[in-house]
């Protein structure tokens, strides 16, 4: 596969970020001054580009309005108080978009292109990652087919591109409860659960409006016989019953999350027994019963930690009990030090800019 590496920039004549007031902006709806991009055409990726943040123009027919080809990645820069700003794990976001786009047919994104625009854009955007604990630059790399056509067959054609949006906390306190589903499942063996792709989540936003309707935030889903439970909403979920941390192993079905491998390492460092295993539905009701259940709690990019505060299963609803020397608590303190630079990064996460 050959390529040009050399990222062709056109800059904004002036830039947003004064008019931004970023103290009262939604999750993901005002962007950087630039994007990033690199078309795949004729077999080969074309010269990579960051222009102004703008419009697409694309055909009606583009195939990923017709047949959902699709990947993205979720990932965040942050700025430490020496003004630097550092990534976290972005190799494993380069790794996972890959295997989402081999998954559905589409060509793997070259190292060099995604890393090179990766740290181009954060060099030319570096004011957009505003200091201070909870700030954050939220990065969204995607892939997409943009032939046109309307055949039922892959494309020959894909857009790879990079935005970035400000945003402080995903959830801003409250309490988050998750409904257990007993019916709608997210993935099955042989599909594309363990991919981000688009129509994942797509298939997802309608079963959760429906919790959402009973008083629940978020769905935990469970597999196609609904007796083991994978993921909450958008992120993997970790069940504390005792004194152990359980989740459970990445398939085909469940996501291999960035924040939940680097979840497990920190409570392995701390001494907490962790068991990466099937958690069947039963297990974890008995634990509520019992009272052994002791947190439950969802990770991810956005989000990092959620801690749950009450789960319902059918009919019934269990409140979980609020701990001083929660698990979530002291594991997320841990992450956030890592990624803001503000401890000894000893596995090697974080790269500077």
């Amino acid at each position: 596969m050959t390529m040009t590496t050399d990222i062709k920039i056109t800059k904004i004549n002036q830039s947003k970020f004064e008019g931004i007031n970023l103290d009262n902006i939604t999750f993901g709806t005002v962007y950087s001054d630039h994007m990033f991009f690199c078309d795949f055409k004729d077999g080969k990726w074309q010269q990579p580009e960051i222009t102004p943040y703008q419009p697409l123009q694309l055909d009606p027919s583009a195939r990923v309005f017709h047949y959902g080809q699709a990947a993205f990645e979720g990932m965040k820069a942050y700025k430490d108080t020496n003004n630097d700003v550092w990534v976290f794990r972005p190799e494993e976001n380069w790794k996972r978009i890959c295997f989402s786009a081999k998954r559905l047919a589409m060509p793997e994104v070259p190292k060099e292109v995604f890393m090179n625009g990766l740290k181009t854009l954060l060099q030319m955007d570096s004011q957009w990652v505003v200091p201070g604990k909870g700030n954050s630059l939220y990065i969204r790399p995607f892939i997409f087919a943009t032939q046109a056509g309307v055949s039922a067959a892959p494309a020959t054609e894909y857009k790879f591109m990079i935005i970035c949006t400000p945003v402080q906390a995903y959830y801003k306190g409250g309490d988050v409860k998750v409904k257990i589903s007993d019916h709608y499942s997210r993935a099955a063996n042989g599909g594309v659960g363990a991919t981000k792709a688009a129509g994942n989540y797509a298939a997802q936003f309608y079963p959760t409006q429906k919790a959402n309707e009973e008083g629940y935030q978020q769905i935990i889903w469970t597999n196609s016989t609904h007796e083991y439970l994978e993921e909450a909403g958008t992120m993997n979920v970790f069940f504390r019953i005792g004194d152990k941390l359980i989740t459970a192993p990445t398939d085909e079905r469940i996501l291999n999350g960035v924040t939940r491998k680097s979840i497990i390492a920190l409570a392995e460092k701390e001494g907490i027994q962790v068991e990466v295993r099937k958690v069947s539905v039963t297990e974890v009701i008995e634990a509520a019963k019992t009272s052994n259940l002791k947190e439950v709690f969802g990770t991810g990019t956005a989000a990092v930690i959620v801690p749950i505060t009450g789960v319902g299963y059918k009919d019934d609803h269990y409140d979980l009990p609020k701990l001083e020397n929660a698990y979530s608590t002291m594991l997320k303190e841990q992450l956030l030090a890592i990624q803001y630079n503000e401890a000894e990064d000893i596995f090697g996460w974080t790269q500077k800019i």
